[in-house]
């Protein structure tokens, strides 16, 4: 991965958590903690959508994706804090 990537990855993933924090009221974790669960978010929901065969295409696929992520690992910490 090349560093453009690699930014462009950890950019993603810190508007995903940021969409995921909106999305999912009360679930906030402030700034930075909404910012690395997007960024956890965008590998789970790579990971989880690869698992199924389906790929993300372009920055909105990956956007989508990765939020998706972010909310699922959102729900699994609200999960586990209990």
């Amino acid at each position: 991965m090349s560093l453009t990537g690699f930014l462009s990855f950890l950019l993603i993933g810190a508007l995903a958590g940021w969409l995921s924090g909106v999305i999912v009221k009360g679930s906030g974790f402030g700034a930075l903690g909404n910012i690395i669960v997007g960024i956890v978010g965008a590998f789970i929901g790579g990971f989880a959508f690869g698992l199924l065969g389906i790929s993300a295409h372009g920055i909105l696929g990956q956007l989508i994706f990765a939020t998706l992520g972010a909310i699922l690992f959102m729900w699994l910490l609200r999960f586990v804090k209990k």
